[in-house]
């Protein structure tokens, strides 16, 4: 661990442990799920992965984490300790707080469709859907990181397992949104809603009339009212 605030106040304690830069980042991941490497990884893209891996090693020297080698005999498995887990309601307030007061704090650069993608793999309400093959089409415009202007993605949710595509899988598509990467990004992440962007055209579902009214709900979208 690095040298601390040299305070003996709790805040500082933690602070030392939770607060480090990218650690609230690894425990958001793992706190969704995530329990391998490269899943960790793949939600802080742009932490090098020698960072992360010290990083794991330090939480799991103080306490927040646990690692065990697979089963395979390749790599290991991070799980998070009691002292991780306690750290939940700290990370979803730091959420919350993060909806309320920095909603137009989002820079372009902070665009990353492939991240989002990531991020709704994991939180879809499988619960919500039904239980046969759905195909999901994204069509992102407004990219901003190197040259594409636009991309598209595919998720296919079947048997309760979600996979992600950036090749088309060549399914019939159940549901096509096509979306401003941003606006999109605004809504799934909390901080404004969904019906305005869909008023303003910046979102837009088509397909299935059904399923056009449950993929909301499906993709955990904000649909409070302003």
């Amino acid at each position: 661990m690095r040298k601390g605030y040299g305070q003996f106040c709790p805040v500082a304690k933690a602070a030392e442990v939770i607060g480090d830069r990218w650690n609230p980042l690894v425990l958001r991941e793992m706190l969704s799920g995530s329990c391998y490497f490269n899943d960790i990884s793949r939600g802080v893209p742009l932490m090098s992965r020698a960072l992360l891996a010290q990083r794991l090693r330090e939480l799991e020297k103080a306490g927040v984490v646990v690692s065990h080698e697979k089963e395979t005999g390749h790599g290991h498995e991070y799980v998070l300790t009691p002292a991780g887990e306690a750290a939940r309601p700290i990370i979803e307030a730091m959420s919350v707080w993060a909806q309320q007061w920095c909603g137009g704090h989002i820079a372009p650069e902070d665009l990353d469709d492939a991240l989002l993608m990531w991020a709704m793999k994991r939180e879809i309400n499988l619960d919500a859907i039904p239980l046969q093959k759905i195909v999901l089409q994204f069509d992102f415009r407004g990219l901003t990181k190197g040259r594409r202007t636009a991309r598209s993605w595919w998720i296919i949710i079947e048997n309760r397992e979600v996979d992600v595509c950036q090749k088309d899988p060549g399914f019939a598509v159940d549901v096509l949104i096509s979306a401003d990467l941003g606006a999109f990004t605004y809504v799934r992440a909390g901080y404004t809603p969904l019906h305005p962007a869909l008023k303003q055209g910046t979102i837009n579902f088509e397909g299935n009339g059904d399923f056009v009214r449950q993929v909301p709900t499906w993709l955990s979208l904000n649909l409070k009212s302003e």
